[in-house]
C-alpha cells in the first residue's frame, strides 16, 4: 500500500497538491483495474481513493465556511469529470469507479451550488456509460444509506437526477426494476422533507427531479403492453400521489411556489386513469394499490403511507385553482354536484379529508381550503335527500367518527379564528348529515372516547339541542291518551339514551364522581410578545402540553408565566352534563311526560344518590380548598357548577 495514498489531507492542504494527488490516485486505480492481475490490490487502491476523497468532504462538514476547501472540492469534482469523460479510459475502469464515485461526488455536491452542478454531470456520465441495471442498484444504495452529515437536499439531488435516464434505458423486466427502486426513492424524499429545517429552494429542485422521475416512468409505460403496462401505470399513479403529499409538506403552500409543481403532477392523473371523484372517495387509491401491489406487497405499501393524503390534496388544489383542475381534466362543478347528491359518496369524501386535517406537517392554508371544500359539499340537494332513517349505516360509523375527531383537532388547536369557526360549522353539518340513530351513536362514542373537557361539553350541548328539537316535535301531553302516553318510547335522543350520556360524565365507568382536577384543559408553553387567546384555550385538550417548534398551526401562548393551568376549563363537561340533566328534568316535568324515564322514582333516586350527592361533596371540598388558597381561577370554574348542581338537587328532591 502506498503511504502517500493513505495519508489524509489537512484543511490547509493546497488545492493544487490535492488535485495532483487525485490524478495520481486515479491513474494508479486505472492501471491496476486494466491489468486485472491483482484483484485485491485494485480493490484496495479504489478503497484508498474513496477514503481520500471522503476525508476532503468531511473536512468541509467541519469547516463549511472554508473557501479553500470549497475551491478544492470544485477542482476535485472537475478533475473526476475530466477523467471519466476521457476517451482513453477503459470501460472496465469506468464500471469499477461507478460503484463508488457517484456517492462520493454527491457528498461534494453539499459544498456549494457549483459543486452540485459538476457532481450531477458526473452522475449523468456514469448513467450514460454504464449498465442501467448496475446503475439502478448503485443509485439506490447511494440514496438509501447516506451518512447523517449528508442527509440534505443537495446530497440527494445529483443522485435523483440519474434515475430518469436509468429507467428509460432498462430493456428487460422494466416493471420489476422500477418497482424495486420506487420505495428507495420515496423513503429518501420523505426523509429529506421531515429532516429539512426550512422550506427552501433546494426542496423545490428535489421535487422537480422527482417529477422528472415520474416523466420517465410514464415514458416506460408507453413502451409496455398488457399487464406490465397496467401495473406500471398504477405504480406511477401511486408515486404521483405520494410525491404530492411530500411536496405539500415540504414546499410553502403559495400559488407561486406550489402551483407549477402541482400542475405537472396533475397532468399524470388522466394517464393513470384517475379522476377527482375516485381520488376524493378513495376508490381510485384502492384500485391502484390492488393493481400495483396486489397481495403480499407489505414492503411496497410502506413507502406509500401518504397516498391517501396526496389524493385529497390534489382535489383540494383543483378546488383552489381552476388551472390545476383543468390540467387534471376535472370538472369541479360536476364533482360537487355528485357529492352533494349522494350521502355515501359525501361520507367517503369526508373520510379522505381527515388525512389533511390530521397531518402535522401541512401548512395552515391547506387545512383552511380543506375545511372550505368540506363545507362546499355538505349542503345536499334537498330534492335528492333520502328518506332513510331506518337504513343501517352502522358500517360507516368508524369513518364518520374519525372524520369528526379530525375536525375536532382543528377546532381545538387552530390559531386562526375563521378556521376554527368554519371547522365548527363543518362539524355541525356533518353531524346533521347523519341519520338520527347514527348521530346518537357517534356523539356517544365521541363523548366516551374524548379527553378534552371543553370538547365533551360542546358535544353534550349538541345532545341537548337534539333533545330540544325532538321534544318540540312531540305532541302536548294533553292531546295524548293515557295508553299512548304509557306506551310512548320517544325517539333516540328524547329517551333514556340521553341520560346514559349524562351518566358517562357524572358517574364515570370507573366509578365515583368526576375526577375534576385531573381534567385540566390546558398547560401552556410561553411564547414571548404574544397575548393569550381565551377563545382558543377553551378548546385545548386535557393533560397536554403543546410545543411544536416550526408548526404555526400548533402552539399556545401566554404572557405571565411559562406554564398556566386553566382549571376553570376542567369543569366544563360537568357543567354541560348538569345542564343537560336539568333541561330534561324541567322539560319532562312541565310537559307532564316521561319519555326519557327521568321522572321514574328509580331514576330520581339513582341520580340523587349516585350522581348529585357525591358530586356535591367533591365540589364543596374543592370550593373550600380554592378559597383557602385564594385560587380565583378554580373558583371561577366551580361557581357555575355549584349553582347548577344545587338547582338539580332541588328539582330531584321536589320530585321525590
Amino acid at each position: 500500500m502506498d503511504p502517500e495514498t493513505t495519508d489524509l489531507p489537512t484543511p490547509c492542504t493546497s488545492s493544487a497538491a490535492v488535485v495532483d494527488r487525485l490524478r495520481r490516485s486515479l491513474s494508479s486505480c486505472s492501471q491496476l483495474i486494466q491489468t486485472g492481475v491483482d484483484f485485491h490490490k485494485s480493490e484496495q487502491s479504489l478503497s484508498d481513493l474513496v477514503l481520500f476523497l471522503n476525508s476532503i468532504s468531511d473536512s468541509f462538514v467541519r469547516e463549511p465556511e472554508n473557501q479553500d476547501l470549497e475551491n478544492a472540492s470544485f477542482q476535485i469534482l472537475t478533475e473526476i469529470r475530466l477523467f471519466i469523460t476521457s476517451s482513453s479510459v477503459d470501460q472496465a475502469v469506468i464500471d469499477a469507479l461507478s460503484f463508488e464515485l457517484p456517492k462520493t461526488a454527491a457528498r461534494f455536491a453539499c459544498v456549494s451550488p457549483r459543486c452540485m452542478e459538476v457532481a450531477q454531470s458526473i452522475v449523468d456520465c456514469f448513467t450514460d456509460k454504464c449498465s442501467p441495471r448496475d446503475m439502478l442498484s448503485i443509485l439506490c444504495e447511494a440514496i438509501g444509506s447516506p451518512r447523517d452529515a449528508f442527509t440534505v437536499p443537495s446530497y440527494f439531488a445529483p443522485l435523483l437526477s440519474g434515475f430518469p435516464k436509468v429507467f428509460v434505458s432498462i430493456r428487460r423486466r422494466q416493471f420489476e426494476q422500477v418497482k424495486a427502486a420506487v420505495p428507495v426513492i420515496l423513503n429518501a424524499l420523505k426523509a429529506i422533507v421531515l429532516d429539512s429545517d426550512d422550506k427552501d429552494a433546494d426542496l423545490g429542485d428535489i421535487f422537480h427531479k422527482a417529477n422528472c422521475i415520474a416523466d420517465s416512468m410514464k415514458a416506460v409505460c408507453l413502451e409496455l403492453e398488457g399487464k406490465d403496462n397496467e401495473k406500471l401505470c398504477a405504480l406511477l399513479g401511486l408515486f404521483v400521489l405520494q410525491i404530492t403529499a411530500l411536496a405539500s409538506m415540504g414546499i410553502e403552500y403559495r400559488l407561486a411556489h406550489s402551483s407549477p409543481l402541482v400542475l405537472k403532477l396533475s397532468h399524470f392523473l388522466q394517464s393513470c386513469g384517475l379522476s377527482y371523484l375516485g381520488l376524493i372517495m378513495g376508490t381510485d387509491v384502492e384500485k391502484l394499490l390492488g393493481i400495483a401491489v396486489g397481495d403480499g406487497g407489505d414492503d411496497l405499501v410502506g413507502c406509500f403511507s401518504d397516498i391517501w393524503l396526496g389524493a385529497s390534496i390534489l382535489v383540494i388544489w383543483g378546488y383552489k385553482s381552476n388551472e390545476v383542475a383543468l390540467a387534471a381534466g376535472a370538472d369541479l362543478v360536476a364533482l360537487k354536484d355528485e357529492l352533494q347528491s349522494s350521502r355515501i359518496k359525501r361520507w367517503h369524501a369526508v373520510g379522505m379529508l381527515k388525512h389533511v386535517l390530521l397531518c402535522l406537517y401541512l401548512p395552515l392554508e391547506l387545512k383552511k381550503d380543506a375545511i372550505n371544500f368540506l363545507l362546499s359539499i355538505m349542503y345536499p340537494k334537498l330534492s335528492q335527500m333520502p328518506n332513510d332513517e331506518n337504513e343501517d349505516y352502522s358500517t360507516y360509523m368508524p369513518t364518520l367518527c374519525s372524520a369528526l375527531q379530525a375536525i375536532q383537532v382543528v377546532i381545538m388547536y387552530a390559531t386562526d379564528v375563521i378556521l376554527r369557526k368554519n371547522a365548527f360549522a363543518a362539524f355541525k353539518e356533518l353531524l346533521a348529515d347523519c341519520p338520527t340513530s347514527l348521530r346518537f351513536d357517534i356523539l356517544r362514542a365521541l363523548i366516551k372516547d374524548g379527553d378534552s373537557s371543553s370538547m365533551i361539553a360542546v358535544l353534550l350541548d349538541c345532545v341537548r339541542e337534539e333533545v330540544r328539537l325532538e321534544s318540540s316535535k312531540s305532541p302536548p301531553a294533553s292531546k295524548v291518551s293515557k295508553a299512548e302516553s304509557e306506551g310512548s318510547q320517544g325517539t333516540i335522543f328524547w329517551s333514556s339514551s340521553a341520560l346514559e350520556l349524562v351518566e358517562l360524565v357524572l358517574r364515570p365507568p370507573g366509578g365515583g364522581p368526576p375526577s375534576l382536577p385531573e381534567h385540566s384543559d390546558a398547560v401552556l408553553q410561553n411564547r414571548p410578545n404574544q397575548s393569550t387567546n381565551i377563545h382558543w384555550l377553551i378548546m385545548l385538550p386535557s393533560n397536554s402540553v403543546h410545543k411544536v417548534h416550526d408548526q404555526k398551526y400548533f402552539y399556545a401562548t401566554c404572557q405571565k408565566s411559562d406554564q398556566i393551568h386553566f382549571s376553570c376549563f376542567s369543569f366544563m363537561q360537568v357543567l354541560s352534563a348538569l345542564n343537560l340533566y336539568r333541561f330534561i328534568l324541567i322539560k319532562e316535568s312541565t310537559g307532564k311526560s316521561n319519555n326519557s324515564g327521568v321522572l321514574s322514582r328509580d331514576s330520581l333516586v339513582k341520580a340523587h344518590s349516585e350522581w348529585l350527592l357525591p358530586l356535591r361533596t367533591l365540589v364543596t371540598r374543592m370550593m373550600a380548598e380554592a378559597q383557602c388558597d385564594s385560587d380565583e381561577l378554580a373558583l371561577c370554574g366551580l361557581n357555575p357548577v355549584e349553582v347548577v348542581l344545587y338547582r338539580c338537587i332541588e328539582l330531584v328532591e321536589q320530585l321525590l
